[in-house]
């Protein structure tokens, strides 16, 4: 092969291999394209399944905050007999079960709200621990002991319920 026959098989391969390199770049661009299109519908179509679900967790556990709210337990949740240490039980169990009633709306909320959630559970049963320690001698009494404690410092439950509600305005 002489110089001028190289030259003429590179004049023709040139513009092939240009056009198939501008045909694959396209080519890529629009299957790349294709697939983020897929992938907004896929996310929208699950968004407008899930966000239904999602709020009505967000619903339940609003209602579990004022469920375990201090003075919302006291009112509902009355002394069986005389006993502190039964009703401090009867409080806590009625805590509980809320509790295990609603867990498994914890796949539907963030790390940080559960965990908020749990720990609002936790101080609630704290403050009602802490106020059995005095020297009250019946419910009735605990009862009242109960709800001076929290008329001095923030409810453990609206601090949750504030912060559900934030993330809550954060979906829309």
């Amino acid at each position: 092969m002489t110089g001028d026959q190289i030259f003429q098989l590179f004049a023709y391969f040139l513009p092939t291999v240009v056009t198939g390199a501008i045909a694959f770049y396209f080519f890529r661009m629009h299957t790349n394209n294709e697939e983020g299109r897929r992938r907004f519908l896929l996310h929208k179509e699950t968004q407008t399944t899930t966000l239904p679900i999602r709020l009505q967790a967000y619903e339940r556990m609003a209602l579990f905050l004022e469920r375990i709210s201090i003075p919302s337990l006291v009112v509902r949740v009355a002394p069986k007999s005389a006993d502190k240490d039964a009703y401090e039980k009867l409080l806590i169990k009625n805590i509980e079960n809320e509790f295990e009633h609603n867990l498994s709306q914890q796949i539907y909320l963030t790390d940080e709200c559960w965990n908020i959630i749990k720990a609002a559970k936790s101080a609630t049963v704290q403050m009602i621990r802490k106020a059995a320690m005095s020297e009250t001698d019946s419910a009735d009494k605990l009862r009242e002991d109960v709800l001076t404690e929290t008329m001095d410092k923030q409810n453990p439950s609206a601090t949750a319920l504030a912060f559900v509600k934030k993330e809550i305005s954060g979906l829309w």
